[in-house]
């Protein structure tokens, strides 16, 4: 099993409009991805900024590849997601799952 971490920020007036973009978009495409294991969207407010972690699940580093091609460290990131995020890792990190508990 491989976990693909990503983070990005925005601002907290427009946290609520991130996680309904990750509901209904981010989930969705994953979800029609083979080796696509599941995903957990992780969320904290300090201040006026509100950070997003992103762990997706995946088989291996072909389904990974199957979602975000070649370049599978580039971050994907979507044209709406683009709009509230104030800034965002623009690699992610993957990592082979050493525990399930």
């Amino acid at each position: 099993m491989i976990t693909r971490m990503w983070r990005g920020w925005t601002r907290s007036d427009q946290a609520d409009r991130y996680e309904q973009h990750y509901r209904s978009e981010v989930v969705v495409t994953l979800g029609q991805v083979a080796g696509f294991r599941g995903a957990r969207l992780l969320r904290r407010t300090i201040g006026a900024e509100t950070e997003f972690v992103s762990l997706t699940f995946f088989e291996d580093l072909d389904a990974v590849r199957s979602f975000a091609g070649s370049d599978y460290e580039t971050a994907v990131i979507a044209e709406e997601a683009c709009k509230v995020l104030i800034r965002f890792d623009e690699l992610v990190c993957h990592y082979q799952t050493a525990v399930e508990a």
